[in-house]
């Protein structure tokens, strides 16, 4: 195989300096604790979505608007919107509310004409977000667009992780990645998982992505799971089960199928099963 290292792209300098000043005032305003986070957000989306309008609340208050153009100009603000984790019943209301507006703000950013596959703005953006939302968020942190949360701050991400699109990352029960971590594409990575009982019935659980763990396209890590160290969860598998450092899992279950060249010895020692009577 060839090896394809990432190039570097430049944009022009004046739309450098741009997203420069707009994304170092936002940290400035997200990093001091009197910021008003819902409003800082509102007026960030107004600006996003409704370019050069002078007076929003103007329009809100106008008895001759339409319902759907109020109803969206209400929604800029994230106090006027709810999120599926505020009806669950394990949620920390004070941490949800520091975090709210900025989930909000990520995912109206990554349905803004401006975002589209706008990947340098975009990453930049979200790396700013998650270090407010995460519990931990390590260096280099890149996420491509759509990505979703469940709570978000029960999140804790190493360096140099890297998230590409359209990706679940539910961590209502906890959820740690290690460092150089990457998911694909359509992934979904779960914490918490429903009894086959009563669905009411939710037990969390932290799951555990260990260093230089690959979760490839469309695969699921369930609930408690741990990948260990340069671990792989290949293409549409479920992980159901653990999965042994540098071991290559595939399938619904998820089983071992090779290790990984770079393996230490003992990666490839034989696990034992206990075995009851038959």
């Amino acid at each position: 195989m060839t090896l394809h290292p990432l190039r570097s792209v430049a944009l022009p300098a004046s739309v450098q300096a741009a997203h420069d000043s707009w994304l170092a005032t936002l940290e400035e305003a997200l990093s001091d604790p009197s910021t008003d986070r819902n409003a800082l957000v509102r007026d960030t989306l107004q600006a996003l979505w409704f370019p050069g309008l002078a007076d929003a609340e103007a329009l809100v208050r106008n008895p001759t608007t339409p319902g759907p153009t109020r109803a969206v100009l209400l929604a800029l603000d994230p106090r006027n919107i709810t999120l599926e984790p505020e009806y669950y019943s394990d949620v920390d209301p004070e941490k949800f509310a520091r975090v709210k507006p900025l989930l909000w703000l990520w995912y109206s950013f990554d349905r803004s004409p401006l975002a589209g596959q706008n990947v340098d703005l975009g990453v930049r953006l979200r790396r700013i977000l998650a270090g407010h939302i995460f519990a931990r968020c390590g260096k280099n942190f890149k996420c491509f667009q759509h990505t979703e949360f469940s709570f978000g701050y029960n999140m804790e991400v190493g360096d140099d992780v890297v998230i590409h699109r359209h990706v679940l990352l539910d961590d209502r029960g906890g959820l740690t990645l290690g460092n150089r971590v990457s998911v694909a594409d359509y992934a979904n990575i779960y914490s918490h998982t429903h009894s086959i009982v009563d669905q009411k019935d939710v037990t969390n659980a932290r799951t555990t992505l260990e260093d230089d763990v690959r979760i490839t396209y469309h695969a699921t890590v369930l609930a408690g799971v741990r990948v260990g160290e340069n671990g792989m969860v290949g293409a549409g598998a479920v992980a159901t089960k653990n999965v042994r450092s540098y071991h290559v899992n595939v399938g619904v279950p998820a089983k071992s199928v090779r290790v990984k060249p770079n393996a230490p010895s003992e990666a490839y020692v034989t696990e034992r099963v206990a075995r009851g009577d038959a």
